[in-house]
């Protein structure tokens, strides 16, 4: 009779610190958070939304409202970039957001039909999204979190 051995523990131990790591997402999806957090407000030096096209420029409307300020679309204060943020929720999802109550506005953009209280009309300018080059990023952070499991 012939016997033959199977030594599978360094597969076993592999697989094993394999679910470790894809049952935990949260540390992937912090990284990612912050990568995507820095995008966004990069976006506010550059004046680009996540696929590269250039903000609407100020109207002048606008620009008389803010002659004190630099005149920068959405950097004048420079509050809406300061309060992006990222925060893991549960253990599938990843949130960027800012709490200011005129983000949505500034990202979706708006008429003075539709919301009185403004001065004229707002153009979307997307700041939140994933570039390109985010997505890049991510799934290379993906891939050497699935490399180092193993």
């Amino acid at each position: 009779m012939i016997n033959v051995a199977v030594d599978d523990r360094a597969i076993l131990a592999a697989l094993r610190q394999l679910q470790n790591h894809t049952a935990n997402l949260r540390p992937a999806l912090k990284e990612i958070g912050e990568t995507l957090k820095e995008s966004a407000q990069q976006r506010f030096a550059n004046t680009t939304g996540p696929d590269g096209a250039t903000w609407a420029a100020n109207s002048e409307v606008t620009l008389k409202r803010k002659a004190s300020r630099s005149g920068i679309t959405l950097t004048d204060g420079g509050t809406l970039g300061e309060t992006i943020n990222s925060k893991v929720v549960g253990n599938d999802t990843v949130m960027i957001y800012s709490p200011m109550p005129y983000a949505a506005m500034m990202q979706f953009g708006g008429t003075q039909a539709e919301f009185p209280h403004l001065w004229g009309d707002i153009p979307a300018r997307p700041f939140l999204g994933i570039s390109p080059n985010d997505e890049s990023e991510i799934l290379s952070m993906l891939r050497s979190y699935l490399e180092s499991a193993l």
